[in-house]
């Protein structure tokens, strides 16, 4: 049972979508009842009884609460319904309004109202109960079919595409808010980076510097044990003080160190450097570190040229963290650092010695010194290089280029991609649907214009002036009379030839409207000739 139950209620939701609440049955129920009544008082008027105008108020209300789900379905029925009974109308103009919104294939939608325009004009040719001619018949469907289902559909089909674009508009606006805040929050990790990267670099040489000068202290026969005492608690305290900094550091590089260390690159790439120093300062930093007792030279060779900032900086980082790194792991080990201006790059090469003695304390190291000196240079299309020599010292050289790109490579993929291009501005469904409801409405007027006229014309080709209908007299022959008559319209006179007195066996007869009928208050006044054998054999005049 409940699979044989599944299919008829997938059909019943496809037929009436929901959700059904209250605002829905109210929404639906009350112009369905509204065009129910409409419909069935409409079809009073043909002969059909109470009976078919119930059997076609019931039909209307059906086929409006089924437009939603079978949009397509409800307009060809209601098109051939319309055209053997009117009060299929309203429910016409309705289901042309839904199909335009709901059928979203622009060809689907023509097609469904080619076959509009065919089944209604099939079926009004089939119940031509008053017998119109075939160019009367085409003109009314082809001008019901513009007014009231084109016009429609073409409204529909705006209000739909318009709703669409409204949403795409309110979602590409939430996407972009959604990335506003992870920009922003990239922002504030990138510049965690830079306060931590900071830190790391200039903190960290300070204390290693006070660590050598205390750690030279501490062998200095010169001092009381007092003194000495002091000189340690001193050195404990830099070391316990670069260990805090490591752990700070390291809290501060929490969420995706590397990648983000690269994000913060790109700022100091592009020239935010954060903490001053450039090439100048490096002569500070071996000042320091002669200071402290350790050996260092500095030398410069090539030819000296102006730096971009980001490059400066980049040398800058190189010695000092060179400097930091020796002062810890080889503290009284002589230095070299070494300035070369090559044509088309700046050589940065510290080295230091072997250390006559292992250094007092283990060194706190956080990792991250060469990972960052590596990334800065690499943003700046350079590199750096490091390893021990073979007299047990080490070494570290940076290589960067003077015209730094300051953007990363392409092949990075750490790093956020290019911005994808913009994307070309929806023009506004109104455009397009003001164009087809513009030349319909031309259309139309085009073709009542023409229906007027010919409506016009029509009517005086079926109207027989008095004076030609009294000088005719029974027993003319047929070619004479006919000469002097209009040529008539079915259009007009079609209707009579059920009404009146019988024609005569054997005879052809012409229908036309008395001259002056039109004005007269007893009626509709009609003139009647009617031939056989090539002679008139009978002229009526009769009340329609």
């Amino acid at each position: 049972m409940a699979k044989t139950a599944e299919p008829w209620t997938a059909a019943r939701r496809r037929a009436l979508p929901g959700p059904w609440g209250r605002r829905e049955y109210l929404r639906e129920v009350g112009p369905a009842l509204l065009l129910a009544v409409l419909g069935g008082l409409t079809a009073l008027t043909d002969p059909i009884g109470p009976l078919g105008a119930a059997a076609v108020a019931l039909a209307c209300a059906v086929l409006y609460l089924l437009r939603r789900g079978l949009p397509m379905v409800v307009l060809l029925l209601t098109a051939g319904a319309v055209g053997a009974f009117g009060g299929f109308l309203p429910v016409l103009a309705v289901a042309g309004w839904s199909a335009g919104y709901r059928i979203t294939r622009a060809w689907t939608l023509v097609a469904a109202c080619a076959g509009v325009l065919a089944l209604s004009t099939a079926t009004s040719f089939w119940h031509n109960v008053d017998e119109l001619p075939i160019k009367g018949l085409v003109g009314v469907n082809l001008a019901m079919f513009l007014l009231v289902v084109v016009l429609p559909a073409v409204f529909g089909r705006y209000r739909a595409q318009r709703r669409t674009l409204l949403s795409t508009l309110q979602e590409r606006n939430d996407q972009l808010l959604r990335e506003r805040a992870m920009i922003a929050h990239q922002a504030r990790q990138r510049e965690r980076q830079r306060i931590a990267q900071d830190m790391h670099d200039s903190l960290g040489h300070q204390l290693a510097l006070i660590s050598v000068h205390t750690g030279a202290l501490e062998v200095d026969r010169s001092l009381t044990d007092r003194q000495r005492e002091a000189v340690t608690v001193l050195r404990q305290a830099a070391v316990t003080a670069m260990r805090e900094l490591r752990e700070t550091v390291g809290l501060l590089r929490d969420e995706n160190a590397i990648g983000a260390s690269g994000a913060r690159g790109v700022a100091d790439a592009a020239g935010d450097t954060g903490v001053a120093g450039g090439v100048e300062a490096i002569e500070r930093l071996t000042d320091a570190s002669r200071a402290a007792g350790t050996a260092v030279r500095l030398t410069r060779s090539g030819e000296i040229r102006p730096l971009a900032a980001a490059t400066g900086h980049a040398a800058y980082r190189i010695v000092q963290e060179a400097l930091t790194n020796a002062h810890k792991h080889a503290p009284t080990a002589p230095i070299d650092v070494a300035l070369r201006y090559e044509p088309d790059a700046l050589l940065v090469e510290v080295v230091n010695g072997a250390s006559p003695a292992p250094a007092p304390e283990p060194v706190v190291s956080g990792g991250q010194g060469l990972t960052g000196l590596r990334e800065r240079a690499r943003l700046l299309g350079g590199m750096v290089h490091s390893g021990p020599t073979p007299g047990g010292g080490f070494r570290l050289a940076g290589v960067l280029p003077y015209e730094g790109t300051g953007r990363p490579p392409t092949d990075d993929p750490d790093l956020p991609e290019a911005p994808p291009p913009r994307p070309r501005a929806r023009r506004s469904p109104a455009l397009g649907c003001a164009v087809v409801a513009g030349l319909v409405s031309i259309a139309f007027l085009a073709l009542l214009g023409f229906g007027g006229y010919m409506l016009v014309k029509s009517s005086d080709n079926a109207t027989l002036d008095r004076d030609v209908y009294d000088s005719i007299e029974v027993g003319q022959p047929e070619h004479v009379v006919k000469a002097r008559l209009p040529s008539g319209s079915d259009f007009i006179t079609g209707g009579y030839r059920r009404k009146g007195p019988d024609v005569p066996a054997g005879a052809s007869c012409l229908w036309f409207t008395a001259d002056g009928a039109a004005s007269d208050p007893d009626g509709e006044y009609v003139n009647r000739l009617c031939f056989r054998d090539g002679v008139l054999i009978e002229k009526v005049h009769y009340r329609a």
